[in-house]
């Protein structure tokens, strides 16, 4: 589903930054995978070009088969509305709209008629407990109902490949769990491809597989194989050895 094929990211200036180097990254479909690793490690570079935000220096990547960097503007475009799903930490929903229009936003903009969005936003907002809520602005609901409003609008198309960037970064504990059962309930019943930055070892225990970026290469990766509880301790062991790497630089 996703192919990072010897990536390289360099941003030029007086000085030239290497944020990433030579990334190899595969993702199989219906795969739900974790990316960690130090402040600056290259992480949110790595999704940003997954993402068609950002392109590469050098290398390729390739989603279901297609490099985007080969499309026009107006095929990016839709490439990312229908192919795509991205979920961020802080929500990114319009205030001036209801919950039911950030939800169809996209579908919106393809035109598709009104009675199959509200018919798709209300089978989705049942799915995710926000019926009730649908008629509401942004500011009118909670942290956690804003991520499921975001969610549903990121999966409304059924995309190939969900992007998530620190989804329960600004969610309290209860509404954190809550939202990682909704992604792993997507990714286990709609086969969802996911792939999630996240520096939370608890969040990323709920992925089939973390890899680990550090200095802007990949450092380690672990599978999570027995259950989460032995996976959340091999992250943490992870992690710890990170802190103890930038103490010792100190």
């Amino acid at each position: 589903m996703l192919e990072v094929k010897n990536v390289s990211k360099v941003y030029e200036g007086k000085v030239s930054y290497r944020a990433l180097s030579k990334i190899n990254l595969s993702i199989k479909p219906g795969e739900f995978v974790g990316v960690m690793g130090p402040s600056g490690s290259g992480k949110t570079t790595l999704l940003n070009m997954v993402s068609t935000i950002d392109v590469p220096s050098s290398g390729e990547i390739l989603i279901d088969g297609k490099n985007p960097s080969g499309l026009s503007a107006k095929e990016l475009a839709l490439f990312r509305r229908r192919e795509l799903g991205f979920i961020f930490q802080h929500f990114n929903l319009l205030p001036t709209l209801t919950v039911k229009e950030n939800i169809v936003l996209s579908m919106t903009l393809d035109g598709i008629r009104v009675k199959e969005m509200n018919e798709k936003a209300e089978q989705i907002a049942e799915k995710l407990g926000i019926s009730s809520i649908l008629d509401k602005r942004t500011y009118e609901i909670s942290g956690g109902q804003a991520q499921r409003t975001a969610i549903a609008r990121a999966i409304i198309y059924q995309p190939k490949l969900i992007l998530a960037d620190e989804p329960t970064g600004n969610l309290d504990s209860k509404s954190a769990k809550d939202v990682l059962g909704i992604l792993e309930t997507i990714n286990r019943e709609a086969r969802a491809t996911m792939m999630m930055v996240t520096h939370d070892a608890f969040a990323a225990s709920h992925c089939d597989r973390v890899i680990f970026i550090k200095d802007g290469k990949l450092h380690n990766e672990l599978t999570k194989g027995e259950g989460k509880e032995p996976f959340y301790k091999k992250i943490m062991k992870v992690l710890a050895q990170f802190e103890e790497a930038a103490a010792a630089s100190f």
